[in-house]
């Protein structure tokens, strides 16, 4: 398996991009393609005393910010690291490409690069939120207006991905609304609720709180990319609040120190389940190749998260469903044009 890595996007890149590359390689049969800087590369990988011969490297001088416009990926900037990995897996050079770049950008150029999947109307980013079991939500960031039809291809897309990742048989689609009953949220959500409630081809359980989602309500988890970004970043959050109240708390006195050490394997569980470097990054489905987001601050391990990720994307052939479920996006789509003649 050839994994195309963007060596020079992220906040902490190229220094653990390269140590996440150089984890994964001791532990994964992959080859690895470097995308960047080459003289800054084959610098960082020096001073860390890695031996970067086996690696390809394709030099670019030009590297994306995390402020620039979304579109330089294809204009401005179509010659910069981010752009050449997706151009490279466009063209048949990789398999997947792995980046902690520009999410916008990333987005954009997958969808203009790699191009998504004939069918799909929209692509989208789907996180894994850390419950037990956990929950897919889709969209995470990238498309802030959507329809009813962009929500439908969405719980499709989700529950293909919770089949083939986590091997759930028939996962449960809930909508994020503010209220269960059928007639709650806005215009869209009402009819997205009418929309999901008759498709065949997901099992909607329906409306789902914010409050409901950690309970094993449903395994996938559709909105828009406003909310379900806010939702993101407020269960992440509250994840890392609990686990420094429970760190002060059991720190406080001699004796809940000893509480700890009693608790000691539980409370690793839970930091485990809470911690974003386990999950390393987020697909993004509807594109016609694998492309991993991983988070714009990943250390190593989320890195290596990342890929771990990437390398299952390949493998379970997810990208590859989902474009047999295309098939059903365009029957949907021309009915509906049939019966609006």
């Amino acid at each position: 398996m050839r994994i195309i890595v963007d060596a020079m996007s992220g906040d902490n890149a190229p220094l653990e991009i390269l140590r996440g590359v150089f984890s994964a390689d001791s532990e994964y049969n992959a080859n690895f393609i470097l995308v960047g800087d080459r003289e800054i590369i084959e610098r960082t990988a020096r001073d860390e005393g890695y031996d970067i011969s086996r690696f390809s490297i394709v030099h670019t001088d030009t590297v994306i910010s995390m402020e620039d416009d979304p579109i330089c990926v294809v204009r401005a900037k179509k010659d910069s690291s981010m752009s050449t990995a997706l151009r490279l897996l466009a063209e048949g050079e990789g398999d997947v490409a792995v980046s902690a770049g520009n999410t916008g950008a990333l987005f954009t150029g997958a969808s203009l690069i790699v191009r998504k999947i004939r069918g799909v109307q929209r692509a989208a980013i789907g996180s894994i939120l850390p419950f037990s079991p956990p929950v897919m939500l889709l969209d995470s960031g990238a498309n802030l207006v959507v329809t009813e039809e962009n929500l439908m291809q969405f719980a499709i897309m989700g529950s293909t991905y919770m089949r083939n990742y986590y091997n759930v048989e028939n996962p449960r689609v809930g909508l994020l609304n503010n209220g269960t009953e059928d007639c709650k949220g806005t215009e869209l959500r009402v009819s997205a609720y009418k929309v999901l409630s008759g498709c065949d081809k997901i099992n909607f359980v329906g409306n789902v709180e914010g409050n409901q989602v950690q309970f094993d309500v449903c395994d996938v988890l559709v909105t828009d990319g406003f909310c379900g970004n806010i939702f993101l970043k407020c269960v992440e959050g509250m994840g890392k609040m609990v686990m420094g109240e429970l760190k002060n708390l059991f720190k406080a006195s001699p004796v809940s120190m000893m509480s700890a050490v009693m608790v000691k394997s539980k409370l690793r569980d839970i930091k485990r389940r809470y911690d974003p470097t386990e999950y390393g990054g987020a697909p993004i489905l509807g594109i016609s190749k694998p492309v991993i987001k991983a988070h714009g601050s990943s250390n190593a391990k989320a890195f290596k998260s990342a890929i771990r990720q990437a390398i299952a994307c390949v493998d379970t052939g997810i990208t590859y469903d989902i474009a047999k479920d295309a098939e059903y996006f365009r029957a949907v789509r021309q009915a509906e044009n049939q019966s609006k003649e």
